[in-house]
């Protein structure tokens, strides 16, 4: 058995208590401080959510910051509730994403003057003890879907978890077995594991690039939608690709405009703006009815010969 499969049902067997969603169990979310003010939450290192190069895929990045803007929020709040990200905005450092990675958030209130509740929050995301990322969040505070129950969030504890016997799995649990046995068979010099599963391999359009995911609990949040993080790290791989690869990505602001529901969700990014030193790209995720989930601009830095 490899190490990915074995911690896939590792990750099965933690999923089967309430209050995570598979993808974080899987990379090893873990909350080593969850306060009012104040979050912290760290990742288990390893080739399982490794890039190709060996750094962190910018999606593994921005969930984690993510968790750690929502984490803080939910502190906030009652377990029972949900909550919905509504915005998002980063702010990369260049920095390499490698080795321990951990973000902290911080806790900057609710809207006021409005009538839904939203919590505010920040967060810095660091990699070997560097700041990778800087991020602002809004969160929507809503009741659960029908059927849905709310639990506290869970650590994803490998250390201290055992895997699933194969005799023991669900139908369910069976099919994201096998999306993690296809990503084990995919992965190659060109494309990790990680970048796999996540089925980031856009391809270049005349005016941008696209990309096209297959949706599922393997990528999904707590209530079944594809989880906000990975759709923002599905829109920067997406925006990446529509620049030549000296361009990286710098920041971006990102508008989340429904759930990340569907079979498949579709990345289309297109050049806005391509100067000598800065490129401008907007980039759209459509999914079930071809309906406007996620709406994101982003700033590219030419990196020359660097």
């Amino acid at each position: 058995m490899t190490d990915i499969r074995r911690r896939a049902l590792t990750a099965l067997a933690l999923n089967r208590t309430p209050g995570f969603h598979f993808i974080g169990n899987f990379l090893g979310v873990q909350f080593a401080e969850i306060l009012a003010s104040r979050s912290r939450v760290v990742l288990d290192a390893g080739p399982h959510c490794e890039g190709a190069d060996g750094q962190y895929p910018l999606s593994v990045v921005s969930l984690i910051a993510d968790v750690a803007l929502a984490s803080v929020v939910r502190a906030n709040l009652n377990p029972s509730q949900r909550l919905a990200t509504v915005s998002l905005q980063l702010q990369l450092t260049g920095a390499p994403c490698i080795g321990p990675l951990e973000g902290v958030g911080v806790f900057e209130g609710f809207l006021q003057g409005v009538h839904g509740q939203q919590g505010l929050a920040r967060a810095t995301v660091q990699a070997g003890g560097q700041p990778v990322l800087f991020a602002t969040g809004a969160f929507m505070v809503l009741a659960p879907p029908p059927g849905v129950t709310m639990h506290a969030v869970a650590n994803a504890d490998h250390a201290r978890s055992h895997p699933l016997p194969l005799t023991a799995l669900t139908r369910e649990e069976v099919g994201l077995l096998a999306r993690i046995d296809a990503a084990i068979a995919d992965a190659g010099p060109a494309l990790s594991f990680m970048e796999c599963l996540l089925q980031h391999n856009p391809e270049p359009t005349l005016s941008g690039a696209t990309c096209r995911v297959a949706n599922g609990p393997h990528l999904g949040n707590r209530v079944g939608h594809m989880q906000g993080g990975l759709q923002v790290g599905l829109a920067i791989t997406t925006a990446n690709a529509a620049l030549p690869a000296r361009w990286r990505v710098s920041g971006l602001s990102a508008c989340f405009v429904s759930p990340g529901e569907g079979r498949v969700l579709r990345a289309v990014s297109r050049i806005v703006h391509r100067g000598r030193q800065t490129a401008v790209v907007h980039t759209t995720i459509t999914g079930k009815h071809r309906r406007l989930v996620l709406d994101v601009v982003s700033t590219h830095a030419w990196c020359g010969d660097a």
